[in-house]
């Protein structure tokens, strides 16, 4: 079964760090750009990151997560993580992974209409 997973998700205190992991059975990630978006209640799907197929040598953020996010990947475990440091309680949300429509894309890129492909999501809570 085709499928993207999302984990690492809970309730942190602000200030904290967590780490998503975005990992995908079967169905191959590497030659796919992959993005992280997040969704908060009451409120529309935003994209947070992005990383470039292959060696993921083009990383995209958006303004709100600058600095304190990181994307990666690895693409022997057919896994990409986010890292997020210092995280504030505007962070609450679903965060979702997502594959690029096409292979190859050489670039990456924080919208919606990109990815064809979406996990469930996991759910982050910054609280203290």
């Amino acid at each position: 079964q085709l499928q993207l997973v999302e984990s690492g998700g809970g309730l942190v205190q602000p200030g904290g760090s967590l780490r998503l992991s975005c990992a995908a059975s079967g169905l191959p990630l590497d030659s796919y750009s992959i993005g992280w978006f997040r969704q908060a209640p009451g409120k529309e799907r935003e994209g947070v990151s992005c990383i470039s197929a292959r060696d993921g040598s083009m990383t995209k953020y958006a303004d709100f997560v600058k600095g304190r996010f990181t994307i990666s990947r690895d693409n022997a475990k057919n896994t990409v993580y986010l890292q997020m440091n210092n995280v504030k309680p505007e962070d609450t949300a679903v965060y979702f992974c997502a594959r690029d429509w096409r292979p190859d894309a050489g670039n990456c890129a924080v919208t919606k209409h990109r990815y064809n492909f979406w996990g469930q999501g996991t759910q982050v809570t910054v609280s203290s």
